[in-house]
């Protein structure tokens, strides 16, 4: 009787809660109401919608898509799930959610999915796991890029063939706003600056036009060393970056430095400076420009961007075709984008300047130090990583120095004293720490102490990815022997887009962990020798990054990637590769 009582108890308590009985207390929906998932079809994406009834959520650990057909197999879509909410220490989704996939995972025709979840409601009830089928159609004409066998720089290419010349000048602008936010332009900045700051008789009309002419001077040098490229076949920002060139340049900025500190001054001969004091303002004004438009012309030459997706395109077309004119305009356009920001940099210098006094001493030595960072930014490309780490910490140390860090400052001193030793002791024990991690093998002066903090897993990330190959005849080599999708990875120590994927990309621990399934090949071409020409000649690149995926010895061609990605895009083209060698 005990027992009967109790079971029923119980049942009523069930009903009740779960709100199938009585008005009060908390209702909780079916599991049909609660989650509704829905697939259809959009362009080159198939997007999977799940709409959540309130107070519900689902753990994104449970969340699982298999292909039924016409193939059976479990598809990865962690590189496709948006960004999760944490609640009660697992990772959950609330509220609507989005899924798109590209359409190219999967092969034309009918298609059935079954997907798999399974959530709580806030209250603490949880639903019992789920599994939805659907069945679509992928429509032939949705994989024409993967049949067609263009990467993005072809697709680029291919633009510059059909379409009119507004909109490729258009489009190539819109390509340099987008180099322009990549680390590569950001050395031009304090570059202009100085040259801004250094100028007598300052005003905004006068800073825009020194902008300007660096913005024209270095857009009409990249122009140019661009179309002998796609003439030629000839990498003439890659031919700079040999140690002798480097170098080279990176003294000359030191010279540039030196004379900001007032050690010296780099001007005309005394006897030309008078006869041009003779002359009209404007005639004094356009020798000045001269000087502006020579350090735009080294700036494209030495800190110019690297090979992208735009430029590659636009190089792939003037080889193609021989049409210098239409592909020089589109380079022209592109590094007008790229100069953009310049322009905004120059004209703030120029109208926010305050009047001249004792202070623009001062501001030729801070410029004076960012031209030595320019310059040991330089010597990294060939020096170690040791060295460089020791120089950042001696640029630091030393600027701490000079602002009087270590000195005693007397009674009753005025604030900016205070603030300038403020500021020297923190450079000065930024420095240390930059000096300390030299010595325990820190290659980033962002994060010096890196080592000191890795745990054993991460220090086991550090591990290698990649296998050097010297020549193309080693990698076809290994290529004809791998069992596994093989991928080639075309850096350089002098590229900076290069070392952004390498410190945001090749670090995810994803990325690491898919690199892994297969075999990984890099070609180093920091020293431009005449094999890297010719490994570069044969598949038709002009430059680094380049990522290559290959299928039994066979590049996938429209998998190819040129310039940075995110892990995310990475991961994505890494899952393709992935799929199309199994």
């Amino acid at each position: 009787m005990f027992r009967f009582i109790f079971t029923l108890l119980l049942g009523l308590q069930l009903l009740f809660g779960f709100g199938f009985v009585g008005e009060e207390g908390p209702k909780i929906v079916p599991v049909q109401k609660a989650y509704k998932p829905s697939v259809k079809v959009e362009k080159d994406k198939l997007r999977i919608d799940i709409k959540m009834a309130d107070k519900v959520y689902l753990y994104k650990k449970y969340f699982k898509l298999q292909e039924l057909s016409p193939k059976k197999r479990t598809i990865d879509i962690e590189p496709f799930l948006p960004k999760p909410k944490k609640l009660h220490g697992e990772e959950v989704y609330e509220g609507n959610m989005s899924i798109f996939l590209p359409l190219k995972l999967f092969d034309n025709g009918d298609v059935r999915l079954a997907l798999s979840y399974q959530g709580c409601n806030e209250i603490g009830i949880c639903y019992p796991p789920q599994t939805k089928e659907f069945t679509f159609t992928i429509p032939t004409q949705a994989s024409t890029l993967t049949q067609a066998g263009q990467s993005e720089e072809q697709g680029i290419a291919q633009t510059l063939k059909t379409e009119s010349w507004w909109v490729i000048l258009a489009t190539f602008f819109g390509f340099g706003l987008l180099l322009s936010l990549t680390p590569c332009i950001f050395p031009m900045i304090p570059i202009l600056s100085s040259l801004i700051v250094g100028a007598k008789n300052m005003n905004t009309k006068k800073a825009l036009l020194y902008s300007v002419v660096y913005v024209l001077a270095m857009a009409l040098t990249y122009t140019i060393a661009g179309v002998l490229a796609g003439l030629f076949g000839a990498n003439l920002q890659a031919a700079l970056q040999n140690p002798v060139a480097i170098i080279l340049f990176a003294l000359i900025f030191v010279a540039l430095a030196l004379s900001m500190f007032g050690f010296y001054e780099i001007g005309l001969p005394a006897s030309l400076q008078t006869k041009l004091a003779k002359r009209s303002d404007e005639a004094s004004h356009k020798g000045g420009l001269i000087g502006v438009a020579i350090m735009g012309f080294l700036s494209a030459l030495i800190v110019g961007p690297c090979v992208a997706p735009p430029l590659a395109g636009a190089l792939i077309y003037i080889g193609q075709t021989g049409d210098a004119l239409l592909g020089g305009a589109a380079l022209f356009a592109m590094s007008l984008g790229m100069g953009m920001p310049l322009l905004l940099v120059g004209v703030g210098a120029g109208k926010f300047m305050p009047k001249p006094g004792g202070w623009m001493e001062a501001v030729s030595k801070v410029f004076g130090v960012v031209m030595l960072g320019v310059a040991i930014w330089m010597l990294s490309r060939v020096l170690p990583d040791k060295i460089t780490m020791v120089l950042w910490a001696t640029l630091f140390i030393s600027s701490a120095v000079y602002l009087r860090a270590l000195e005693q400052i007397q009674t009753g001193a005025h604030w900016f004293a205070y603030f300038k030793k403020s500021l020297g002791l923190v450079l000065f024990i930024y420095g240390l720490l930059v000096f300390i991690g030299a010595f325990l093998g820190a290659a980033n002066p962002l994060d010096p102490l890196k080592p000191l903090l890795q745990t054993q897993a991460q220090a086991v990330q550090t591990k290698p990815l990649f296998r050097v190959v010297k020549d193309y005849q080693e990698f076809e080599r290994i290529a004809k022997n791998s069992s596994k999708p093989l991928l080639l990875d075309i850096t350089a120590k002098w590229c900076a887009s290069c070392k952004e994927l390498e410190e945001n990309t090749f670090s995810d621990p994803r990325v690491r962990q898919k690199i892994g399934e297969f075999t990984a090949l890099r070609l180093d071409m920091t020293d431009n020798s005449q094999s890297d020409k010719e490994f570069l000649k044969r598949f038709g690149l002009f430059g680094p990054p380049a990522i290559l995926f290959f299928k039994n010895g066979k590049e996938l061609r429209d998998l190819r990637i040129v310039g940075y990605k995110s892990p995310e895009e990475f991961l994505r083209i890494l899952q393709e590769a992935k799929r199309r060698s199994q």
